[in-house]
Parts: structure tokens; sequence; C-alpha cells
């Protein structure tokens, strides 16, 4: 029966290479502590350093910014629809009152959204 594939956390993998980046530990020694092939640690490696310039880039928050900014104005812009969409119901209901009676709903088929 085979093993299942393990998943490791990326505080984890973090961890593993920053200790093995110190240098106090070979690659071979940290593998073994943690049950682990040493290929795959050197891809961890490899990978952590090329993307680290992205903690470092400023473009990337300023991105993230600019999206959170327009995500609130769409929300914004929803809930002003909602808002004006409530009071045209409300709207609505007052007049067929006035103008059908109070069981002006009885006249009418089932409403469809209605469970």
């Amino acid at each position: 029966m085979s093993q299942k594939r393990r998943h490791f956390t990326a505080k984890f993998k973090s961890d593993l290479v920053l200790e093995l980046l110190k240098g106090e530990k070979d690659l071979h020694a940290i593998a073994i502590e943690n049950s682990i092939q040493p290929n795959l640690l050197r891809n961890w490696k490899k990978e952590f350093l090329d993307k680290a310039s992205v903690v470092f880039d400023d473009s990337r928050e300023e991105h993230i910014r600019e999206k959170l900014d327009e995500e609130r104005k769409e929300k914004e812009a929803y809930a002003k629809k909602v808002g004006q969409l409530t009071m045209q119901v409300d709207w609505l209901k007052k007049k067929s009152t006035e103008l059908l009676g109070p069981d002006y709903e009885s006249k009418f088929s089932p409403k469809p959204f209605d469970d």
C-alpha cells in the first residue's frame, strides 16, 4: 500500500530553509532530522531565494491597496443600490395598499421568491 502524500505548511518550509541558510547544519542533516528528501529541501531553498525580492517589492503592496479601494467602492455602490431598491419596494407596497386595499396580495399569483 502506498503512502499518503504529505503536505507541509509554509512556516515549516521557511523554518527549514532558514535553518539551512544559517549554515549550522548541512542539507542532508536537516533533511534526515525532518524525514524529508534532500532534493525537496533543495527545491524549497531555490524557491525561497528566487522569491526573496518579493519581500521588498512595493508595487505588489500598491496593487493590493488599489484592489481594496476598488472593492470598497463596489461595495458602497451595491449598498446604495440595495437602499434604493428597498425604498422602491416599500413605496410600491404602500401605493398598492392605498389603491387596491389591504388584501391586494391575494389578488395576484404567489410570489416567485417565497418558499
